[in-house]
């Protein structure tokens, strides 16, 4: 919305037709016809979402430039998940959301609407209709042209509404629009797999893979008897109940609180079945979470990783993915290989998190820490102590630990940067209070709810700090997606604070440097040009598990 370009709404069928309206007149054509549709570069393409309208658009390589996803200005004004048309619409007219008519069969809107509102698309409570909001009742090109010129009337309120936030709401609501379609491209591109290695990798925690069922049962019990050596006489203990395990570990000696894996690692050196557990946890999540059969539904006959993205998790707004994407076991990234003739070009933010606080509370002298590599180096030296010490202190305040070194630490910090530390007592206080607040960006944050006090107001700091991080990521992950494609570069992988590129190797020099060049660019326009430096760790390499 840079410029303040017109706007054209696009909505498709899902049978191969698509509509455009552009406030004064609609068209339809079919997806072949979307350059004709669509006159103008200068216009943003206004679309219900990215998935429901674009996802032919995106699988024949031709999504508009500039697009307005409203489910996702929608998720940035109103905050959670649901951001159907139903819930747009419901919004931009003032509304109440509890009136949103449910989706019934036909015969039963028509008994509720009479029949002479078939053609409207708009209840006589001023909702848009549940059966066009399903995509039944878009049976013509007229009713088509209608749901479009709806989607405009969407897109020029949900624009007023973020320009009532202020420029940083209209830059993120940009940013999560161009994030939406990078999602679908993910999808319809997916992660390189080497699958032979992978099923190296498989067969080293689950076992070989097995024939049938009887032989799946005996290399299970065969994982089983391996970490139950390490305790004679319970060879009948069912690892996969916690309990079962808790009372394990007490007949060895060790009573402990519960099984998790961060309560067991401290008594590694205990007993050999401690570690014994752990490996045997890692292996049976491989075996029953990433084994032979995931491979096979999820790794495509082109050896890429496929699975559901979205742009926004209904919270702070990370992006999301299924099937593995987002949490892939460390032992399978040998895996995740280039193409032949390929490399990937990993970026990785640094120390983002703290940065980003820099920036969003406007603390100046905590921005001059930003401007070094380690940004632990200059906090230590203000502070007069070590550079771990100084790390634990700044965490503390982001993530809420009060106690041991960080508390002594953290008084320090106060005193050296109280704008910062205000910024975070402001967050937490409001979240005690149960109150709604917003990012950087503008993305409503909804605090009330059933916890306790203290988890809210944890939620609230956390999610300011996380929420203006992931609004930086996207932005960048965007600016990067269009300025390498001219490379043959695509964007594989999002992951929390880190970038995979695919690259020819051929322009894999390019295609790092305008990675980092993509991230100065991308936070001067997000920060406002605040005096923070972003930094990113960007390597070249062949297989994931190379970068470090």
């Amino acid at each position: 919305m840079t410029g303040t370009p017109r706007l054209t709404a696009l909505v498709a069928d899902g049978r191969g037709l698509l509509a455009v309206h552009d406030g004064h007149s609609g068209r339809v054509g079919r997806l072949a016809d979307a350059g004709s549709l669509l006159r103008g570069e200068q216009e943003r393409v206004v679309v219900w979402s990215a998935r429901r309208d674009l996802h032919g658009l995106v699988a024949a390589h031709a999504p508009p430039p500039r697009v307005l996803d409203l489910a996702e200005g929608h998720r940035l004004l109103c905050g959670g998940w649901a951001a159907g048309p139903d819930e747009v619409w419901a919004a931009r007219h003032d509304l109440p959301r509890e009136g949103i008519p449910p989706d019934t069969p036909d015969d039963l809107f028509a008994a509720l609407v009479g029949p002479t509102a078939e053609e409207e698309l708009v209840t006589a409570g001023g909702y848009l209709r549940p059966d066009a909001v399903a995509g039944r009742w878009q049976s013509t090109p007229e009713r088509l042209i209608r749901w479009a010129g709806a989607a405009y009337e969407c897109g020029v309120r949900t624009r007023t509404a973020l320009e009532r936030l202020g420029s940083r709401a209209v830059s993120a609501a940009v940013s999560e629009s161009s994030a939406a379609v990078l999602c679908l491209e993910l999808e319809r591109d997916g992660l390189p797999i080497d699958r032979p290695a992978v099923e190296e990798l498989i067969a080293a925690s689950a076992g070989r893979r097995p024939r049938d069922e009887r032989e799946a049962q005996e290399i299970r019990a065969a994982r089983d008897a391996e970490a139950l050596r390490h305790a004679p006489g319970h060879e009948g203990v069912d690892l996969r109940n916690p309990a079962a395990v808790k009372e394990l570990l007490l007949a060895i000696g060790l009573d402990v609180p519960s099984t998790r894996k961060w309560v067991l690692e401290p008594y590694r050196e205990a007993h050999p079945l401690v570690g014994a557990l752990l490996a045997w946890r890692a292996d049976e999540r491989i075996a029953t979470t990433y084994g032979f059969g995931w491979l096979e539904r999820h790794v495509g006959a082109d050896d890429r990783l496929r699975g559901a993205w979205t742009a926004c998790d209904g919270a702070a707004g990370r992006m999301t993915a299924q099937n593995g994407l987002h949490n892939l076991p460390t032992s399978l990234r040998p895996g995740v290989a280039a193409a032949p003739g390929c490399v990937f070009v990993r970026a990785d933010l640094g120390q983002i998190e703290p940065r980003v606080l820099a920036c969003v509370a406007q603390d100046h002298a905590f921005a001059a820490a930003t401007q070094s590599d380690d940004l632990y180096a200059p906090v230590a030296a203000r502070l007069g102590i070590d550079r771990s010490r100084a790390k634990v202190a700044v965490l503390a305040a982001m993530y809420g630990q009060r106690s041991g070194a960080a508390g002594e630490a953290l008084a320090g910090l106060q005193r050296a940067y109280p704008i910062a530390m205000a910024f975070l007592d402001r967050a937490y206080e409001s979240g005690v209070a149960g109150a709604d607040l917003r990012t950087f960006g503008g993305r409503l944050i909804r605090t009330a709810g059933p916890h306790d006090a203290g988890s809210r107001g944890r939620y609230a700091r956390n999610a300011l700090i996380q929420g203006a991080a992931a609004e930086l990521f996207k932005a960048w992950a965007a600016t990067v997606r269009v300025t390498t494609a001219d490379l043959g570069a695509q964007v594989v992988l999002c992951l929390h604070d880190e970038l995979l590129v695919h690259t020819p190797e051929a322009a894999a020099e390019e295609c790092a440097a305008r990675v980092g060049q993509a991230l100065t660019d991308a936070a001067r326009r997000w920060s406002g040009a605040a005096p923070v430096r972003f930094v990113t760790d960007t390597r070249i390499i062949r297989r994931w598990s190379e970068a470090k």
